[in-house]
């Protein structure tokens, strides 16, 4: 697991600024498979993991939605046969947060163990 991926999660609340490009792209670092996208009027990180049918992929999404529920952070999932498109962004501050960013790693663990 990757150091990003066993991160602890932080409390973000209310008024908690985005995080800016800079740290976003060192960050990304560490994620080369991500990308910021901008969804909805704000960044998200977003990627897309393929399989080889259905079954896996949404097994792979069940794993995430797991791992969102235990961290009380939940992504946007798209479930189509051989993909996942997952983005991450916290809704509250209308950006990134340092969280969205373990999350990612934790969904590439998830991959990882997944195939």
């Amino acid at each position: 697991m990757s150091t990003l991926a066993s991160s602890q999660l932080v409390p973000c609340k209310r008024g908690t600024l985005p995080l800016d490009n800079a740290a976003c792209t060192e960050l990304l670092h560490e994620l080369p498979a991500w990308s910021v996208v901008q969804e909805q009027g704000m960044p998200q990180l977003h990627c897309t993991f393929t399989f080889n049918n259905f079954v896996d992929a949404l097994g792979f999404a069940n794993a995430v939605g797991a791992l969102a529920e235990t961290a009380n952070h939940h992504p946007a999932l798209l479930i189509e046969w051989g993909k996942v498109d997952v983005h991450w962004w916290t809704h509250t501050i209308k950006g990134l947060h340092h969280n969205d960013f373990v999350m990612a790693a934790r969904t590439d663990a998830a991959f990882s163990e997944a195939t």
